[in-house]
């Protein structure tokens, strides 16, 4: 359902009913999780929180609660587009009828009278036919394609200044969750830019303090601040040669899989003017002095090296003055904790393990999550290098297709959604990078990775084309479908996210060649 009025139509609907909260596996959803719970804290308002990886798991929810169930909120299947005779009355009833009201005129004057009506009728008929073409059109385009909207937990933080309970820890989540988007490629960096405008003002709102005696910051604030930071993944909790390494985008325009990407990465470094023991030891630890001015350096030198966008808006966070994180640093300790291939515990223990680590009181857990990060990013772009060297992306036609083979170091990786999803991203960044082919540039991905070897399943996932003008809309999860029920395929679509899918080993021979011939 379309919801206008989110306050009056959602939540005080809700606010006097215990309220069973279904959460998606995803680091927004999780974000929108904290800021409704602090709301509902706020209204003493009582709630079950059941967390649902894919679309089995809420039906399974659904069906223990239903007895309970009174209200389901959800997104509606299409645009509820009306019909055209529920806007423009037909009239062409009263029209054939209306040679029957003769008043005796001339018979020149009954012709010419018909004669308009006639072209008034074929006219009306007409745009008719316009209004019905353009109405499917509409439909076929939003139930082609799949794209994101607004973060959750920005929808969520504007209910809550709405609500005059807008708190930092919510703003900062909101952010978060914006960021998660961001990272994952979902959201236009026009959109992205947007966004961070909104939240900025918001957080010049909550973070504005004079510097006055009486202002001195706490040993354990919050204090949340807008910078213009590198573009580097997890480097002031690494060392900045890592993360140079392992940041997608820095290693597809070095090319670092290939030798003469690792000399391009050494003239970066000594353009920079910064010795190997310095780049190569922790950040923190590194000589105050070139940390003063080291993103100035950064960019000045990645602007020669054909890096124009080194730099990008973002927001860090302060807790005391001990602990800075930026906001993606905790969307892939997040991300990392949810789909972590620990199997010490099941996956609810994990979505809680998550879920901690974005409280401000669980640090431990967030700086643990920082560490399966880092192993999650050098995995990804080692697994990168191995698909360019040994040629495992190769063009389909329609689409390239690349496939990870059972036994492929540090597969169970991939195994998971967001994980093969990040990993496809970035592994099509690089080839744009490395291909010379022109037409294989513009060309979408299609990925597989072993997900079940005792049943003998895969994942599969489809991934737009990498281009500058790229409006993230992902068709691939219609033509999964098509490409799956021409086949008799035995496919599952239990993901949200449509464009993951899991499929049978044996079945993917002929589920790619339908999708060849259905995309070509």
């Amino acid at each position: 359902m379309f919801v206008s009025d989110f306050r009056k139509e959602f939540y005080e609907v809700v606010q006097s009913q215990r309220v069973l909260l279904f959460v998606a596996s995803d680091v927004d959803a999780l974000c929108a999780y904290k800021i409704l719970q602090a709301l509902f804290q706020c209204d003493h308002v009582q709630y079950t929180l059941v967390p649902v990886s894919g679309w089995q798991e809420l039906e399974t929810a659904f069906l223990e609660h239903k007895e309970q169930i009174k209200l389901l909120i959800k997104q509606d299947d299409d645009l509820e587009v009306p019909a055209y005779e529920d806007i423009f009355r037909d009239e062409e009833e009263d029209e054939e009828h209306s040679g029957n009201d003769s008043d005796g005129s001339e018979p020149s004057e009954k012709r010419t009278r018909l004669e308009e009506e006639i072209v008034e009728q074929t006219m009306r008929r007409r745009q008719r036919r316009e209004w019905e073409a353009r109405r499917r059109d509409i439909l076929f385009d939003y139930e082609q394609y799949e794209y994101h909207g607004t973060s959750s937990a920005m929808v969520m933080f504007e209910l809550a200044w709405m609500l005059s309970k807008d708190l930092n820890d919510m703003l900062w989540w909101a952010i978060v969750g914006l960021t998660d988007q961001w990272v994952q490629d979902k959201i236009t960096q026009m959109k992205y830019v947007t966004d961070v405008g909104v939240l900025q003002r918001h957080v010049s709102r909550h973070n504005h303090r004079n510097e006055d005696g009486e202002n001195t910051l706490s040993v354990d604030c919050t204090r949340i601040s807008f910078e213009y930071d590198l573009r580097l993944a997890l480097y002031q909790h690494w060392s900045l040669h890592d993360s140079l390494c392992n940041t997608s985008y820095t290693a597809a325009r070095f090319k670092l899989w290939s030798v003469h990407g690792q000399k391009r990465l050494q003239e970066f470094l000594a353009d920079m003017g910064l010795p190997l023991k310095q780049v190569k030891q922790k950040f923190q630890a590194m000589d105050i002095s070139l940390k003063e001015n080291l993103r100035e350096m950064i960019e000045e030198s990645a602007n020669k090296f054909g890096m124009k966008d080194m730099r990008m808006q973002t927001f860090s966070i302060h807790f005391g003055f001990k602990h800075k994180f930026l906001a993606s640093d905790v969307v892939f300790a997040t991300m990392s904790l949810m789909e972590s291939p620990e199997k010490d515990g099941s996956g609810t223990d994990h979505f809680i393990q998550a879920l901690d680590s974005l409280s401000r009181s669980n640090l431990d857990k967030l700086y643990h999550g920082l560490e399966l990060a880092k192993k999650q990013l050098r995995a990804t772009q080692q697994t990168i290098a191995s698909c360019l060297c040994t040629n495992l992306v190769i063009s389909q036609g329609p689409f390239l297709y690349c496939s990870l083979m059972e036994g492929t170091p540090d597969v169970m990786l991939f195994s998971r959604p967001a994980s093969l999803s990040l990993l496809s991203k970035h592994l099509l960044k690089s080839f744009v990078c490395s291909t010379k082919n022109r037409r294989c540039k513009l060309l979408p991905l299609v990925m597989a990775a072993p997900l079940s070897v005792e049943h003998g399943t895969v994942t599969v996932v489809g991934i737009p084309p990498e281009t500058d003008s790229s409006d993230r809309k992902n068709f691939f999860g219609r033509a999964f479908e098509k490409a799956a029920e021409s086949t008799s395929s035995r496919m599952l679509h239990n993901h949200f996210d449509l464009s993951v899918i899991e499929l049978k080993a044996e079945d993917r021979s002929k589920f790619l060649d339908a999708l060849v011939s259905l995309l070509s």
